[in-house]
């Protein structure tokens, strides 16, 4: 990797485990100083440690569920509080809730609108602020294929709808930061082998649609995913080449791989 972010600080949410700590520790060893946001302890020091003796940087991290109000508000003070951000990858997010789409309640729908759609939406407004300010600032925002294929996750709406708008959002956020130096990029990152992944496949069939357990267990067994390291080199192959200076853009892992 090369050392192309020396001097950038970049802030990656959902970095305790999985893609977020696969990105925080590839921009690390591009030269970047990184901020982990996660809202669980023990996975962030525990990614920190990992980055560090790997790297020998120092690592910042921030505790916080992003999906509270008070919560994101704290932690974006305590995020500017360390100093210039450069860059930002919003890939905190939640699958939640799984199951026929009538049998989702009001309540949950917010949850994952919080999570994936709003808690994205503030905390990269108000980086981005900074980012145009200085004249550069680089924002990708992780989503999922699924929203080129919805009928793929029956089973799934909510985690479909919201990333939908996830990348509806993006693409508006770069028309509306185009020239100043920030660059607002999606990147789906393809079937990853991940946490998320394994939860669902150990759930009741019944209670997340046996279609789509059905799916992700096969998914496995066959081999059909990668590695989060494999995805998060993918998007730091956008990031740190000629695409990270382009705006407005998806990135599709599984485009990448067909091409």
């Amino acid at each position: 990797m090369t050392s192309g972010l020396v001097g950038r600080t970049a802030v990656i949410t959902g970095a305790g485990r999985g893609i977020g700590a696969a990105i925080s520790l590839g921009l690390a060893r591009a030269g970047a100083d990184v901020i982990l946001v996660a809202r669980t302890a023990a996975q962030l020091a525990q990614s920190a440690d990992a980055i560090s003796a790997r790297t020998g940087s120092g690592v910042r991290t921030v505790v916080a569920d992003l999906g509270d109000d008070g919560e994101r508000e704290r932690a974006l003070d305590e995020i500017l509080a360390l100093g210039p951000v450069d860059i930002l990858v919003n890939n905190a997010a939640t699958v939640e809730p799984l199951g026929p789409t009538a049998t989702v309640g009001a309540q949950q729908l917010r949850q994952a609108l919080e999570i994936n759609v709003i808690a994205p939406i503030i905390v990269g407004s108000r980086l981005a602020q900074g980012m145009a300010g200085r004249g550069w600032g680089r924002i990708v925002n992780v989503s999922s294929s699924v929203v080129a294929h919805p009928a793929l996750m029956i089973g799934g709406n909510p985690y479909t709808t919201t990333k939908a708008a996830l990348e509806g959002h993006t693409r508006n956020l770069a028309a509306e930061l185009d020239g100043t130096g920030v660059t607002v990029n999606v990147y789906r990152p393809g079937g990853v082998d991940t946490a998320m992944q394994e939860w669902i496949r150990n759930q009741d069939p019944t209670r997340v649609g046996p279609g789509l357990h059905d799916r992700f267990v096969s998914r496995y067994e066959t081999g059909g995913l990668i590695s989060p390291e494999e995805s998060a080199d993918a998007l730091l192959e956008h990031l740190l080449g000629a695409d990270g200076a382009r705006t407005g853009a998806i990135w599709d892992l599984r485009e990448t791989i067909a091409g």
